[in-house]
């Protein structure tokens, strides 16, 4: 039963997609607008849900296919990374919340 203290939204729930597949198997994902936790699903399709943190050390190869200046986060559990939203601004610098 549908809590009726909410209405039941008719848009779809936007989805991570999955933009390239690294050497080593890491994930590289599109974060959603104002996405903070991980959405990867184990195996068993329990969710990861780890922070995402900006990742400023990364290798050659992602270096390579995003750029050396490139906006990556990183999830603090599982290590797939994620590109910024198409939707909205990217950060650069300090960020504030």
């Amino acid at each position: 039963m549908a809590n009726p203290k909410y209405k039941v939204s008719d848009r779809p729930v936007p989805v991570s997609e999955l933009v390239d597949t690294l050497s080593d198997g890491t994930k590289v994902k599109r974060r959603i607008p104002r996405m903070r936790a991980c959405n990867e699903k184990d195996a068993k399709g329990k969710l990861c849900a780890g922070h995402l943190k900006r990742w400023y050390f990364f290798g050659d190869e992602v270096k390579r296919k995003f750029g050396p200046e490139a906006e990556i986060y990183r999830c603090e559990h599982c290590k797939t990374l994620y590109l910024p939203s198409l939707e909205e601004e990217p950060r650069t610098g300090t960020l504030a919340w």
